[in-house]
């Protein structure tokens, strides 16, 4: 079966190579650990001393690099670890990890949104299925409230033609909705790409406060 070819996601700016391997790499304040930028969350220092996070890593000014889970960000919170980052008192702003969540989940629906504008989508339940049947999906995007029958029907059409493949489950049919420009979406893809990879990124880092349940929708039984 015919299949698009992923595009390379551009190098981050500034990127600092490990061993020149091309990874941008940051230390986690909780941690400490070297990791990659894209598994972590970037805070900068409000005005009036407040850590708020900066999941676009576009604010200016000195960041502090978080690793991109609920445990660390609770950890940095308890420890005080955004003053020891910053090297001045710092406290983390109200509603700290329900922020990072919501720009997270816009981020993954703006990012939809930029593949439908570039005709890189497909929505709903037969053209999704007709579409896999000629190429593998970037990303399928099935509805986190969606039900268990199409979105087995689906998956399963996939993994019976390609080795592989990835499936965020992560956003509500009212999410994938606003990024689609409908009242709501049950089923969607992204074509493979650069879009497709950059949504990869940030659904990642999702997955580190919000559930992932397309761990639990599909068992061997069902590829019978």
């Amino acid at each position: 079966m015919p299949q698009t070819k992923h595009d390379t996601a551009p190098r981050p700016i500034g990127a600092i190579d490990q061993a020149g391997t091309g990874e941008t790499l940051r230390q986690c304040v909780v941690s400490r650990e070297r990791l990659p930028q894209d598994q972590l969350i970037r805070f900068v220092r409000s005005p009036d001393g407040q850590a708020v996070p900066d999941t676009m890593c576009k604010l200016p000014g000195r960041g502090a690099w978080v690793r991109a889970s609920r445990d660390h960000i609770e950890q940095a919170v308890r420890g005080g670890a955004f003053s020891r980052a910053f090297k001045t008192e710092t406290q983390p702003m109200d509603g700290l990890i329900d922020t990072i969540e919501a720009q997270l989940v816009k981020r993954c629906c703006g990012l939809i949104g930029m593949a439908k504008k570039s005709g890189a989508v497909v929505v709903g339940f037969d053209q999704v299925r007709a579409y896999i049947r000629g190429a593998k999906p970037g990303w399928l995007l099935e509805a986190s409230d969606g039900s268990a029958d199409g979105r087995n029907k689906v998956h399963f059409l996939a993994r019976a033609i390609y080795d592989e493949v990835r499936v965020a489950g992560a956003l509500s049919s009212a999410e994938l909705g606003m990024a689609f420009g409908r009242d709501s979406v049950i089923h969607g893809l992204l074509e493979a790409g650069r879009l497709a990879d950059s949504f990869g990124v940030s659904y990642r880092q999702l997955l580190g406060f919000r559930r992932a349940p397309e761990t639990g929708w599909f068992s061997d039984e069902h590829e019978q």
